[in-house]
């Protein structure tokens, strides 16, 4: 993983450090509960159960030497686990296969990075929310196809992110819960060596739900909604750090990324305020996407187990959640100091001379007996010459001096269907439904 786009707590979940803890509590609590129901000695599984909390420090260069010689990672850790232990090291593992910890581990580190990315999203819906508050009815176009379509508010655009990024925290909630299994069953998963009363135990203590059956591995449905859910959100991501790079624009200019003292855009022109930090999420988003597709292929193993999914799953497991926890807090702090400029937005409302109106003109019309056709006709008429000059002519103007028009709508009754407030009149609905 890049450290550029890293933050310590997450990346402390993936550091070999933690996966061996989490290795050594899943013995332990194994050996544990079997002792409990007498399938080795009770004096031997307090024992090892008295070791719980006193395997620090963790010496992972001498587990990679170990390693080097047995080319199995699970079997280093026991024989150096097993040296903190005195004859009651023979039960370590009694039953056990190197799936049921592998697989169970996982689970651990996979729920722990979930807690922190739901964290990370509710700070950001936090804020979505104070900003759609705040500009609630702060007018400014909206668009169809980049074209100026018809007023909205700032606000109504924050309460849209804030809904999408609220429907991503209930299906992240979602996949935590079904990543969260144990499979403590023994080779080829059949509990023929092992009491499924230990997985029981174990999957209790590790904050787990035994899974209900597994092969020899945990089945990779599982983590491959989880890593799709992480690709969703992803795309949540960019798709509000486009609108970002889409307002700041020069030729837009209704918000930007907040610019601090001593920054610089540009190497070679100093006048440069540039969208880095949303360009930025953009990337980061593409590479969330790319454990996606990973993970689906996953799913598909050989009979009881093989272990084409491990590779794989050494890169995306902290790559994808390590660079969404990252995305998500630069997000956070990209919307939390956002400068957004309403005079801006009323300026480029105001500069294709009243023709986000149309369609009110139109719907007047047909209201006083004219076809849709025949009111598309006139109403398109006239905003062509608009559109044709630029913003110079004045749509308003126009079709007050259209006798087709007068002779249907008096023109102070005309002037009513410019009325910008027309357009806010639903929009403590709509929050409502956002935000109860």
């Amino acid at each position: 993983m890049i450290t550029r786009y890293a933050r310590p707590e997450m990346s402390a979940i993936w550091e070999a450090e933690n996966r061996f803890r989490i290795w050594w509590q899943i013995e332990v609590h194994a050996a544990v509960a079997m002792g409990e129901i007498g399938m080795i000695p009770k004096e031997d599984a307090d024992k090892i159960g008295a070791k719980l909390d006193a395997i620090d420090p963790i010496d992972v260069a001498a587990i990679d030497e170990i390693e080097k010689v047995t080319k199995h990672d699970v079997i280093a850790f026991l024989t150096w686990a097993g040296d903190k232990l005195g004859d009651e090291r023979r039960w370590l593992h009694q039953g056990m296969t190197s799936s049921d910890v592998l697989d169970t581990s996982l689970a651990v580190q996979m729920t722990q990075a979930s807690d922190i990315l739901i964290a990370d999203l509710e700070k950001l819906l936090d804020v979505l929310k104070r900003r759609a508050e705040e500009h609630k009815y702060t007018a400014t176009i909206g668009r169809s196809h980049g074209i100026h379509a018809e007023p909205v508010t700032f606000g109504l655009k924050m309460a849209q992110a804030y809904a999408e990024f609220d429907r991503n925290l209930a299906r992240l909630k979602a996949a935590r819960s079904e990543i969260a299994t144990a499979a403590i069953s023994g080779a080829v998963g059949t509990f023929a060596n092992i009491d499924p009363r230990v997985e029981a135990y174990v999957a209790k203590q590790m904050g787990l739900s035994p899974e209900p059956t597994s092969t020899q591995v945990i089945p990779r449905d599982r983590h491959a909604m989880f890593f799709a859910v992480l690709g969703v959100i992803a795309s949540s991501i960019e798709r509000l750090a486009v609108e970002v790079r889409h307002l700041q624009r020069t030729e837009v200019l209704e918000a930007e990324e907040f610019f601090s003292k001593g920054q610089k855009g540009s190497s070679a022109m100093p006048h440069k305020r540039n969208p880095i930090l949303t360009e930025n999420l953009t990337g980061l988003a593409r590479m969330v996407r790319s454990a996606v597709v990973p993970a689906m292929e996953n799913v598909a193993l050989w009979h009881e187990r093989d272990i084409s999914h491990s590779s794989v799953e050494r890169f995306i497991g902290p790559d994808a959640t390590i660079t969404l926890d990252f995305a998500l807090a630069r997000l956070t702090g990209v919307m939390d100091k956002l400068l957004v400029y309403p005079e801006r937005m009323q300026k480029n409302m105001d500069r294709m001379g009243g023709l986000i109106h149309s369609q009110r003109v139109l719907l007047a019309l047909t209201q006083a007996g004219l076809s849709r056709e025949d009111a598309y006709a006139i109403v398109q008429r006239n905003a062509m010459q608009v559109w044709e000059s630029d913003g110079e002519k004045q749509l308003l103007d126009l079709l007050k001096a259209d006798p087709e028009v007068t002779a249907k709508i008096a023109p102070e009754k005309l002037e009513e269907s410019f009325d910008l407030d027309y357009h806010m009149k639903r929009i403590d609905d709509i929050f409502d439904r956002v935000f109860g």
